[in-house]
């Protein structure tokens, strides 16, 4: 590998390069299961022992075997397709080849339909991994006609789009995905020019308490090199080192390859365009002020705000969700950021949230040890997410039930759940009656750590066996239970009327 990138760079003009791939789809359709599954089975293990922190790509090196054709793949690891439009929305044209993945199992979804379309406007080619096959209700059929809908007609169909099916469980699939992004590279035609001035995009960024501003770039042409000052629209500075995804030292930065950086004054924002200048001083005349939202300090008569104080765990994700968060509907309820940044979340945070009556909500981070012995003398209960779709549809539900008209309750019994007999949307459930008594046919409220997670309904419930029309305290009943959220062990059903 290194005699062949010493080569390289003895070459001018148009050479080959690896493709850049993106992933994307609907939650839970197996997204970072098929990443996870790539990085284990073909990047080496003293390689991923390397990687201690998200940079936002990785690399592999997929063999020939036979007529199979080989070579580099470099895959981008972003939190999810909100931080690929955000990308897009500044102009950067990062990947080269996107996958759509689709669960064979429920097919398109709401962010399938997101993703298709982030892609086309990226105007990218399209591979479908349609996942999950390894499952025994899969409908392959189903999969096929909702995504001709959106106008994504798969070779099977006649169509232009080629469509592995994988199952990122067994790995069934999962060479044939990547021979397939290596025939379309090379259908694409992918080159670049290293001897022209280096063009790339910073695709993730962070501060780290140790090493300082740390920033992930993929170039598209030229070299980098330890030395040379680099900078952005945000930031600039002189590269002290460079290290590839697994954290392994390197003195020379390729085309498609994920450099990390290290040097910069500052974090550069994701998404920027970089370029090497000749000194500081030519660097600086790059600089441009930062855009900031100011905050919110007038508010119509009629309208409420919700303030929030958002932390993630690096820059991508932070614009990510802060992107989406501005997409939310605001007609009614105003959406107000106190605070956002990049790492734990702190004693400051917590005391802001108190001072701003603000909800705080994080992504992949913790609490720090002094933060927590505040959290419960504030009653402040951060939320934290490790799925941004997750963390989005949070601060909407919160948005929503700050209009919601007030409705007076009367409690009239608790259960405890012991036991989960079914899970669906009906969820068949076993548990006992701790307060009051309960009865069929009433709303409940589900408690969950002493939070209220969700509502639902009580459609059914047996005792012994038997339907019955209410059970008292002290009793053990089976239930019949109605609503989006999912019923664990432990939790607590609160049983109301309305009055």
């Amino acid at each position: 590998m290194i005699q062949e990138k010493q080569n390289l760079t003895r070459l001018h003009g148009q050479v080959t390069r690896p493709p850049v791939v993106v992933i994307l789809g609907h939650v839970d359709h197996g997204k970072t299961s098929i990443l996870d599954f790539i990085r284990k089975a073909h990047v080496a293990e003293r390689e991923t022992g390397g990687i201690t922190q998200h940079i936002g790509a990785y690399e592999i090196e997929h063999p020939s075997t036979g007529s199979r054709q080989g070579g580099k793949i470099t895959f981008l690891d972003t939190p999810g397709h909100e931080a690929f439009s955000a990308m897009r929305s500044r102009g950067a044209k990062i990947a080269d080849i996107a996958i759509l993945v689709v669960a064979a199992d429920e097919g398109v979804k709401t962010q399938t339909k997101e993703a298709i379309s982030a892609i086309k406007k990226a105007g990218i080619p399209m591979i479908v991994a349609i996942n999950k096959i390894d499952k025994s209700n899969i409908d392959i059929k189903k999969v096929e006609r909702e995504l001709s809908v959106k106008e994504v007609l798969l070779e099977s169909q006649g169509g232009k789009v080629p469509a592995v099916k994988i199952s990122a469980k067994t790995g069934q699939g999962i060479e044939e995905l990547l021979e397939m992004i290596i025939l379309v590279a090379e259908m694409e035609g992918l080159k670049t020019d290293i001897s022209k001035p280096v063009k790339g995009t910073v695709i993730e960024a962070s501060l780290d308490s140790k090493k300082g501003p740390i920033a992930t770039i993929i170039l598209s042409e030229g070299t980098l090199k330890i030395g040379e000052i680099i900078g952005t629209h945000f930031s600039f500075g002189k590269i002290k080192s460079m290290t590839d995804f697994s954290s392994k030292q390197i003195k020379i930065g390729f085309p498609s390859q994920p450099v990390v950086v290290f040097g910069f004054e500052k974090p550069p924002m994701v998404g920027e365009k970089i370029k090497v200048f000749q000194s500081f001083e030519e660097a600086k005349k790059e600089i441009k002020e930062e855009k900031r939202i100011l905050p919110v300090f007038f508010v119509e008569k009629d309208k409420k705000v919700l303030n929030i104080i958002l932390k993630a765990d690096v820059l991508g994700s932070l614009e990510a969700i802060k992107e989406a968060l501005f997409n939310l509907s605001q007609e009614k309820i105003i959406l107000r950021i106190l605070k956002s940044g990049v790492g734990n979340i702190d004693i400051s945070d917590i005391k802001l949230a108190e001072d701003g009556k603000a909800k705080i909500f994080g992504f992949r981070v913790k609490t720090d040890s002094a933060a927590k012995s505040l959290i419960d003398k504030m009653k402040i209960k951060p939320k934290i997410f490790e799925i941004i779709y997750e963390l989005i549809q949070a601060v909407r539900e919160t948005m929503e039930k700050m209009v919601e008209p007030e409705i007076l309750k009367k409690e009239i019994g608790k259960v405890k759940i012991l036991t989960i007999f079914k899970v669906a949307q009906r969820q068949i459930i076993g548990g006992k009656v701790i307060e009051g008594e309960i009865e069929k046919g009433k709303e409940c409220e589900v408690i969950r750590n002493e939070e209220l997670i969700g509502k639902g309904k009580i459609l059914n419930l047996q005792r012994n066996k038997k339907e019955v029309e209410n059970i008292s305290r002290g009793n053990e009943c089976g239930i019949l239970f109605e609503g989006e959220i999912k019923i664990k062990e432990e939790d607590i059903l609160v049983i109301y009327t309305n009055v």
